[in-house]
């Protein structure tokens, strides 16, 4: 059974809100097994395709993370025009074309062209999803609504590196991509059987240059907007930042390369704490607030442990657990942060949520590939790049958070 409820002037048919979240969550967990499903393959990948320079082989994840950013700056417009659900299925239908143009590729450069396409059409379910979610509710309650999604979001890399370990094992890394194709199958169909359309025909906007230029006008003019933009950049830069050398980090680092999808999961697990935290107290505390003391927790963490790592004073059996705690935190701080920052962005947008959703995801997500590629690429055998990026994002996120309104 479906419940109804007023939004604008149109009454909307919500699903069960245990399965409304579920869908959401696998449409965003589809974005994240993207990434994280191909951490064990990087260094066959690297064999097979870029032996002479095995770093190149981290653009797979940052050359995906470009093309989403991309293509987020077309998905909530198209999402305004043509409706929620057809643009997440036009997403997915770029997705799985370009997965199978992986499946193919010959070299790191036509791989990398893949997952770069690949990125565009997952931008679809990412950003339509967070307008879905606009459509129906907003504040708080988005807030709540989003951290619930997010915990699934964030716990995927759970399992995500055991799942691709697995599938590389016994089908070498190309496995991986089949199942990609599986699981974006899987959410296109789960949408289109169960969800209702969310924006009706009378309240969509029609593709034209005047109206998509004052839409934009709108959104990059809001003050709190673009706050909360700039916000959730440094907060994906960090993140992505570690995720693009983790793999060396937790194999040639911390020599943890055989049990590295186990330890990634257990990073996931505890992090997915952060989510449930949010859910738990946003109601109560306000997003702003919750969001300030997660990168306020970050910069004391980030900030002792490079006072550590340059004074040499952890004992060889205390580096990995050490870095293990810190890496954990990361992730903790984006299950508290984002689900809050992108409900604040989109507080009173409503009226455009797919434009909106896609300036803020274009902007975060692009810029957020500046601050991350540079950190994979100077991957120096330790951990510091890492550390230092994210200290440095969580201290700026922290000075400009204290301007954004509740």
């Amino acid at each position: 059974m479906t419940d109804t409820t007023m939004t604008g002037t149109t009454q909307q048919r919500r699903l069960p809100l245990p399965e409304f979240i579920a869908m959401l969550a696998f449409l965003f967990a589809t974005i994240a097994f993207s990434m994280d499903a191909m951490l064990p393959a990087l260094p066959r990948i690297a064999a097979d395709l870029t032996p002479d320079n095995v770093n190149r082989a981290q653009l797979i994840l940052t050359s995906f993370v470009a093309g989403m950013g991309l293509g987020t700056l077309f998905a909530g417009p198209l999402s305004d025009a043509l409706g929620r659900k057809r643009t997440i299925t036009l997403g997915f239908g770029i997705y799985i074309l370009a997965t199978i143009a992986a499946l193919y590729a010959d070299s790191l450069e036509l791989l990398l062209v893949a997952r770069f396409v690949q990125g565009i059409g997952a931008a679809g379910p990412r950003i339509v999803g967070l307008a879905l979610v606009r459509d129906l509710y907003q504040g708080r309650e988005m807030a709540r609504i989003t951290s619930f999604v997010m915990m699934i979001f964030i716990t995927v890399p759970a399992i995500a590196p055991t799942l691709g370990a697995g599938i590389i094992s016994l089908s070498d890394w190309h496995g991986v991509f089949i199942a990609f194709i599986v699981f974006a199958l899987i959410g296109a169909s789960w949408l289109n059987i169960r969800q209702a359309e969310t924006l009706p025909p009378p309240e969509r906007r029609p593709l034209r240059i005047a109206t998509l230029m004052s839409a934009a006008r709108e959104v990059l003019s809001n003050r709190q907007v673009m706050l909360a933009t700039i916000i959730l950049t440094l907060g994906f830069g960090q993140m992505f930042g570690l995720l693009s050398s983790a793999q060396q980090l937790f194999g040639e680092t911390y020599d943890k390369g055989e049990n590295f999808h186990v330890w990634f999961a257990l990073m996931a697990l505890l992090s997915g704490s952060g989510t449930v935290l949010n859910a738990s107290f946003v109601m109560r505390f306000g997003m702003r607030r919750m969001a300030k003391w997660a990168y306020v927790m970050q910069t004391v963490v980030s900030g002792t442990m490079m006072v550590l790592m340059l004074a040499d004073v952890i004992p060889a059996a205390l580096q990995f657990p050490a870095f293990f705690f810190w890496a954990t935190s990361v992730f903790f701080m984006a299950g508290v942060t984002f689900g809050n920052l992108n409900a604040l962005a989109l507080q009173h947008m409503g009226h455009i949520a797919g434009m909106a959703a896609s300036i803020v995801a274009a902007i975060s997500t692009l810029s957020a590939v500046l601050i991350a590629a540079p950190v994979g690429l100077l991957y120096d055998g330790t951990a510091m790049p890492a550390i230092t990026t994210t200290l440095i994002c969580s201290g700026l996120a922290w000075l400009l958070i204290r301007r954004l309104g509740d």
